[in-house]
């Protein structure tokens, strides 16, 4: 499959063979190309909100009225492996459900993450959340 991600973006998420990832926050707005680019990468399907497995990272698709993103990152946390991480995708700029970055780099440090790294993902944008205990490598 040919990714519709500009660029190929979806191999700098960071993802890899035999990662187990959950999967937040779907609807039918998603972009199902990048999930199916993510699900190729990983050869394997992603997990829904009902998974119990030890997550090695989750990715929360978020947008402008789905609640409090603070409490949505505390959520997504508890599953992690150490060394896990979150990608919030969420709609750019111009795009029905927008989320200003500022909003999510404010959500970050309340709920014990740090951003670092932000992608272009066709329609969307990623934001990669880490703990700050692990934050910087």
């Amino acid at each position: 499959m040919v990714s519709t991600t500009e660029d190929g973006n979806v191999g700098k998420l960071g993802f890899a063979k035999g990662m187990v990832i959950q999967e937040l926050g779907w609807d039918e707005d998603t972009d199902d190309d990048l999930r199916a680019d993510i699900e190729d990468l990983i050869d394997a399907e992603m997990l829904d909100d009902d998974a119990i497995d030890v997550m090695d990272a989750v990715v929360l698709w978020w947008r402008d009225g789905d609640g409090d993103l603070v409490d949505a990152l505390v959520d997504a946390i508890g599953p992690l492996a150490e060394g896990g991480f979150i990608w919030v995708v969420s709609p750019k700029t111009g795009k029905d459900g927008y989320v200003d970055p500022s909003e999510i780099a404010e959500a970050a440090p309340t709920a014990g993450l740090s951003q670092t790294k932000v992608v272009n993902l066709g329609d969307w944008s990623g934001s990669r959340l880490e703990s700050r205990a692990r934050g910087r490598r």
